[in-house]
């Protein structure tokens, strides 16, 4: 077991633990068995699982508003960039990226640290779509408001499970569109 691994490949594990297991399950021992080697490496890039949990928040954080800051800079096509965003994310499923969302929300209820990470992306989040409402000339209220029901619909449809559903994904992305956008 002499291989080293980079900060990155921790920082991967632990979120892949969070997606498994929540924060409670991201231990160095648990890691350094998942990446077969020994916990005495950690400590090369981490002080301690505090430390590690530090970077797990605030890789979450900067790659998520890098993200929406990437999908939402196309401002002069507001309409089909707001399109674009409800395909992108009903479409394409990510269910590893959805457990790693709900246990980050979950580790905030319970930790001020990730609970003011949570709050920042999400306030990017809605202040990034909300510019684009805006950008379809709705006053500021409700371009927020839009911005708002528009993740309320994104992050609901990714819980639900679609076999309940009396329409098909299809048509609700349909409506859902048409009354965002519209």
């Amino acid at each position: 077991m002499n291989v080293k691994l980079s900060r990155e490949q921790w920082i991967h594990e632990a979120f892949s633990v969070l997606a498994e297991a929540g924060v409670e399950g991201i231990k160095i021992e648990g890691l350094a068995k998942r990446l077969r080697v020994t916990k005495g490496g950690f400590y090369w890039h981490f002080r301690n699982r505090d430390d590690l949990l530090l970077h797990v928040l605030e890789r979450w954080r900067a790659r998520r508003i890098e993200i929406i800051h990437e999908q939402t800079r196309d401002e002069d096509h507001a309409a089909d960039t707001l399109k674009y965003l409800i395909r992108l994310y009903t479409d394409n499923t990510n269910p590893r990226g959805n457990a790693i969302e709900l246990a980050l929300r979950d580790w905030a209820r319970s930790d001020a640290r990730a609970a003011e990470a949570v709050q920042a992306v999400d306030s990017e989040r809605l202040d990034c779509v909300s510019s684009l409402f805006a950008q379809l000339d709705l006053p500021p209220d409700e371009a927020y408001s839009r911005a708002y029901l528009f993740y309320s619909f994104i992050f609901g449809q990714s819980l639900l499970n679609d076999e309940g559903c009396r329409l098909e994904p299809k048509k609700i992305k349909q409506y859902c569109t048409r009354f965002l956008i519209a």
